[in-house]
């Protein structure tokens, strides 16, 4: 069975990489991006893919992990973080159950890691973890509906739209970006991917690659692990307690400073959306490294997560930059040389942490204020 039923396809160019086994676009990624987020095409994801079977699966897996899982329910999704000892996120989890077998997506090539960090962890436990990448393919869509007829083994659906039970937004925004991003996220036997293909050459189905994808990812704030994570990253700089992070469950690793950070203190960085100023046609990408002005000096206070040239709002970006920086602080990016000015939206304030709506109380024999 061929793995590149979808790069097979008229216009299909390969990504880079990791992601070389998906198409990174199909000739035209802004047409793409409309179609996917008016739920008329599908896109191949680079996913890893991670199952844990036996009993004692979904405990033992809550045990582990910033989410509540014990009370997983066959058909449900959710999304975990699995983080060391200091808080730092070390996987994504992206789970579902089908009341045999917990399914775990990752991003591409963190299969293998998870599974032996797992199979490390199972002690005398009735657990069994495997490695399936590559015996299925990943389709995305906007729409459930596309997926009809596909066979999908399991099906996840991003619970990104809302606050999770148990979860918190730091973002104030009145209207999350967020809302909009409807993904699910459906393995399907490589048979189906032929299928899917042959619809596409008809014109039953529309295709998208992953350029497309991604655009819409930035502009819905949505934190990608291996992209906008790095070895520092706590789950409260990428707002992640939103969708991945249980604050009142039990013990797993990492939870001291999940906790700490968000009842005492606040993440020393924050993520943002830029607004790029796209009119040199000069483009961003990841890596390059955002300054401020401070004192009449520019210092370096963040890098660039990921880029993208979004349908309806041009280039726009995610970035991790220091807590401390004003909000309203226009920023300059450097790309090769090349200075771009940047305005911020916010995603995690610079108050984040619950210290700060906890009121603080008179001093003993103070007078109150009139």
């Amino acid at each position: 069975m061929s793995t590149e039923s979808l790069l097979a396809l008229p216009g299909a160019v390969a990504g880079a990489g990791e992601e070389s086994a998906v198409a990174a676009h199909y000739g035209n990624p802004l047409a793409e991006q409309r179609l996917l987020v008016e739920g008329r095409a599908v896109v191949e994801l680079p996913r890893g893919i991670v199952t844990v079977t036996g009993p004692d699966r979904l405990s033992w897996l809550d045990s582990l992990t910033s989410q509540r899982l014990a009370d997983l329910a066959p058909g449900e999704s959710r999304e975990s973080l699995l983080l060391d000892p200091h808080g730092h996120v070390e996987h994504d989890l992206r789970i579902s159950d089908d009341g045999e077998t917990a399914w775990i997506l990752t991003e591409a090539g963190a299969s293998a890691g998870l599974a032996t960090f797992l199979n490390r962890m199972r002690f005398m436990l009735r657990v069994e973890v495997a490695d399936r990448t590559g015996e299925a393919a990943v389709i995305g869509a906007f729409d459930e509906a596309l997926l009809d007829g596909l066979s999908a083994v399991t099906v996840w659906r991003d619970p990104w739209t809302t606050v999770a039970p148990g979860g918190v937004a730091y973002s104030h925004a009145l209207q999350h970006p967020g809302e909009e991003w409807t993904v699910v996220e459906a393995i399907v036997p490589w048979a189906s991917l032929d299928l899917l293909a042959d619809r596409v050459r008809t014109q039953e189905m529309r295709v998208a690659g992953l350029l497309a994808f991604e655009a819409l990812r930035v502009a819905a704030w949505r934190p990608r692990f291996g992209a906008d994570t790095d070895e520092r990253t706590i789950p409260h700089e990428l707002d992640w307690l939103r969708s991945a992070v249980h604050l009142a469950k039990g013990c797993y690793r990492g939870q001291e400073t999940v906790a700490k950070v968000h009842n005492l203190g606040h993440p020393p960085r924050r993520m943002v959306l830029l607004d790029i100023d796209g009119s040199d046609g000069v483009p961003v990408t990841a890596g390059d490294s955002v300054f401020a002005e401070r004192r009449g000096a520019r210092v370096e206070v963040g890098r660039v997560t990921s880029a993208a040239n979004h349908f309806e709002r041009g280039p726009i970006a995610l970035a991790v930059i220091k807590r401390s920086v004003p909000s309203e602080q226009v920023l300059t990016i450097v790309s090769d040389g090349h200075e771009i000015a940047a305005a911020q939206e916010v995603i995690v304030p610079e108050g984040a942490g619950r210290a700060v709506d906890v009121p603080r109380l008179p001093k003993v024999g103070a007078q109150p204020r009139s």
